[in-house]
């Protein structure tokens, strides 16, 4: 939206829950799990307290319920198991799976929007009323998620209802049998998914951007192709998932809930299909173009180059340079004067415009850059006047005071973020899968501090002299091509 500031999506997701009732009935009931869980974090619980020994004390007490470490356990099959007990009411339990539209093939592109629909599904233990009628029942929820690179099927509950939740959520992503009749309904929900995501320009501009910076991939879409609606079939699902969904390539993690407990749960993994799965293909960068011209008069563009590797210390230096050219909307209606993006557009233009820094970091690869909102007649000059920000950067006109305020946005982002129990849950979930360990907070924070202003230099050289990638929708008469740039 013009005149607000507001960061570019770095990644897009899907979410299903078994709450949903169709599109007229999605805002709503969002609303009203959010509503829920927040009656779940204050009150603690509807019995009356036990009474408390007289011999005991309240140093004794207070140890009984200090939150523990987080435990993190990897079984003999694969599976790592993490565990954070923090004797919340409400336990939340997630099972990460290494298996993303990246992961598709040119012959079944789509099947991961599929399987997130396919969620509460009949399977081999349990009919697909049964897992929706039990959840609902014990006031729980069932969701999943899926990106680029992973799977996520989570569920909420209270702690005395673990088993029970358990045992759906190990059924869905363990023994589903997808009927035919059962995946044929589905199907035109597909539609109905990507019609709604792309009613947002950015969602669409993303999906280019991806197609044309990777030849392989990364360049899958996370939105099932319009020719490949009603052609997925059943035993298309069956073959992803046996490839996919494998021991080794999972991480159970479980907030509100004991190592022990979790570990129980971990152990009826273990018949599942073990090693190491269909192997992931190295995504490939190669830059490019992609234009839709339209009678938009906002023109949307992204331009990037490529970035880097999710975990690596050049990935934090971009975490930095990203907050010094952008601090985000971090005060309502005043970030913009201390923005350096902001600023050197606003020379540019005297028209409304939107621009932020866009970054986002994979396994094996990333992309920086910029994105922008213009209107149609200024689209060249606000491009070429965020790029010449990112090049001011590279040639060293950057302060320490700059960077020293970009670090602790930076922190504070990343802190801020573990403050609900959703972010914590991804946070532990994804770097335990992909590395098979986790950084405290204090860590992260320490590698953000260990930047240095000649890391953010490199960093910025590398977007201005790399490849880039050029996505923009709109009507662009006046937005210039990437070789122009």
């Amino acid at each position: 939206m013009l005149g607000r500031r507001s960061r570019s999506p770095v990644t897009v997701i899907f979410v299903f829950s078994l709450w949903h009732r169709g599109p007229r009935g999605v805002e709503s009931m969002e609303g009203l799990l959010a509503l829920t869980r927040s009656f779940s974090r204050r009150l603690y619980s509807l019995k009356v307290a036990p009474k408390v020994q007289a011999s005991a004390t309240k140093e004794q007490a207070k140890l009984h319920l200090q939150p523990q470490d987080l435990e993190i356990t990897k079984l003999p099959n694969g599976l790592i198991i993490a565990s954070l007990e923090n004797y919340s009411p409400v336990s939340r339990i997630g099972v990460f799976i290494k298996a993303g539209s990246r992961n598709e093939t040119p012959s079944n592109l789509g099947t991961v929007h599929l399987l997130r629909l396919a969620s509460n599904l009949t399977t081999k233990g349990a009919s697909s009323f049964k897992i929706t009628r039990g959840i609902e029942a014990i006031g729980g929820s069932l969701s999943v998620i899926s990106t680029r690179e992973n799977m996520i099927y989570s569920v909420d509950c209270l702690r005395d209802d673990v088993d029970t939740v358990m045992e759906y959520l190990i059924n869905v992503t363990t023994a589903p049998e997808f009927r035919p009749w059962e995946v044929t309904a589905l199907q035109p929900q597909l539609k109905i998914d990507k019609t709604i995501a792309f009613q947002n320009l950015q969602v669409g501009v993303l999906e280019n951007l991806h197609a044309v910076a990777y030849r392989n991939a990364l360049a899958n879409s996370m939105y099932c192709p319009d020719y490949a609606v009603g052609k997925i079939t059943p035993e298309q699902l069956h073959h992803f998932v046996q490839n996919n969904f494998t021991s080794a390539r999972m991480a159970l993690v479980g907030i509100g809930v004991s190592q022990s407990d979790l570990k129980q749960v971990g152990e009826q993994f273990l018949n599942i299909r073990g090693g190491a799965g269909s192997s992931r293909a190295k995504a490939q960068y190669r830059g490019g173009e992609i234009r839709e011209q339209s009678g938009n008069s906002l023109v949307h563009a992204a331009v990037v180059a490529e970035g880097a590797v999710l975990g690596s210390e050049e990935a934090n230096a971009f975490t930095v340079l990203q907050h010094v050219l952008d601090p985000g909307p971090l005060i309502k209606r005043g970030s913009n004067i201390t923005s350096k993006l902001f600023q050197a557009v606003a020379k540019a233009t005297n028209l409304p415009f939107d621009a932020s820094s866009f970054n986002v970091n994979y396994s094996d690869t990333g992309l920086f850059g910029i994105y922008v909102i213009s209107q149609a007649s200024a689209a060249g000059e606000v491009i070429k006047a965020a790029m010449d920000q990112v090049k001011a950067i590279a040639q060293g006109n950057i302060t320490e005071e700059d960077v020293q305020r970009a670090k602790n946005q930076a922190k504070a982002t990343y802190l801020l973020s573990l403050e609900t129990t959703d972010g914590l849950l991804n946070e532990i979930g994804l770097e335990a899968l992909v590395f098979g360990t986790h950084t405290s907070p204090a860590g992260v924070t320490q590698k953000i501090d260990s930047v240095a202003t000649a890391d953010i230099v490199t960093a910025a050289k590398k977007f201005v002299n790399g490849k880039k990638s050029m996505a923009a929708t709109g009507d662009l008469g006046s937005t210039p091509f990437v070789d122009e740039l």
